[in-house]
């Protein structure tokens, strides 16, 4: 890598600065949205545990265990939005 004469740096626009750095911005927030992605999956696994510790108690919480199923759905809609946004927005990657 070259560093770039500083009289050249100061004579860049900032929208040179900020088309040089389009790239490497939309990779980040690609990156972050999959990091998302896996910590909803490892939420998802989580709550399914859950669900079925819920289901394997005598009594049966039945208020609980319609939350629970509840708060999964409403994890999986959020990973599939997730899903859906980062298809629409970075389809070349």
């Amino acid at each position: 890598m070259n560093i770039m004469k500083y009289k050249d740096v100061l004579v860049l626009t900032k929208e040179k600065i900020q088309e040089a750095m389009a790239l490497l911005r939309a990779r980040e927030m690609r990156k972050k949205g999959e990091l998302e992605i896996c910590r909803l999956q490892s939420l998802i696994a989580e709550k399914e545990q859950k669900i079925q510790e819920c289901a394997s108690i005598y009594p049966v919480d039945f208020d609980k265990l319609i939350d629970s199923l509840d708060d999964l759905e409403l994890t999986q809609r959020r990973k599939e939005q997730f899903e859906k946004i980062l298809a629409e927005m970075f389809p070349d990657d």
